[in-house]
């Protein structure tokens, strides 16, 4: 099942893969997000500060100071989404990381954005060394991964930035792996306590031992 018929849909045209299952979040865990968010903010004017752990109530502009209304940077988010392929890179050693774990594990990108730009990630991802199948979903991840885990009860890992990816996931697939990683580590300092079972990386280099011992692979 999942909860985004879209999603349920782009996951019936995966082929049948019974190896050791790793997903993957995009943004900020496969490519750069932040910063590159920042950049573009400020190229029309606007700043993101980090108060709280939040995308939406910490813009503002920088002519005045005045803070931004949470749609209208729902608005700048979905324009930055569609010229992505201008400002994002690949977060350090990802790509090598990734092509690695692949040898042995089925890789799935899952990142939450509106479906419509699924063809331009899409695209981007190829051209960045990313050709792994992408899924877009607008709901929260954990009936997704359970639905791409199938009936077997192989081994899943999860990798994302956002606490509320994470517990989604462990709430539909209690053994799941789950690893939080950022690409801007500044983020850390206002993000919310993770609980324990929930492993921590700075990065891919130390992210990979953990996955790979969990997937057994």
């Amino acid at each position: 099942m999942s909860d985004d018929p879209e999603t349920a849909r782009q996951i019936a045209e995966l082929a049948s893969d019974d190896r050791p299952l790793l997903v993957l979040d995009v943004d900020e865990v496969v490519l750069e997000f932040v910063q590159p968010f920042m950049r573009y903010l400020e190229s029309i004017d606007l700043e993101l500060g980090l108060a709280t752990f939040s995308l939406f109530q910490n813009v503002v502009r920088r002519s005045d100071r005045q803070k931004v209304e949470p749609s209208e940077v729902a608005e700048h988010l979905d324009t930055f989404f569609a010229v992505q392929a201008e400002w994002q890179t690949a977060a350090a050693d990802a790509a090598e990381t990734i092509a690695r774990l692949s040898r042995n594990a089925e890789i799935v990108m899952l990142t939450a954005m509106p479906h419509r730009h699924r063809p331009v990630r899409r695209a981007h991802l190829d051209a960045l060394g990313f050709p792994y199948p992408l899924l877009t979903t607008e709901m929260p991840k954990g009936p997704a991964i359970l639905k791409l885990r199938g009936p077997d009860k192989r081994p899943v890992a999860f990798v994302d930035d956002i606490p509320k990816n994470l517990l989604s996931v462990r709430d539909f697939v209690a053994d799941a792996h789950l690893v939080n990683l950022m690409s801007y580590g500044a983020m850390r300092a206002v993000m919310p306590p993770l609980p324990a079972d929930i492993a921590v990386a700075d990065d891919w280099k130390t992210a990979a031992p953990s996955i790979e011992k969990a997937l057994g692979i």
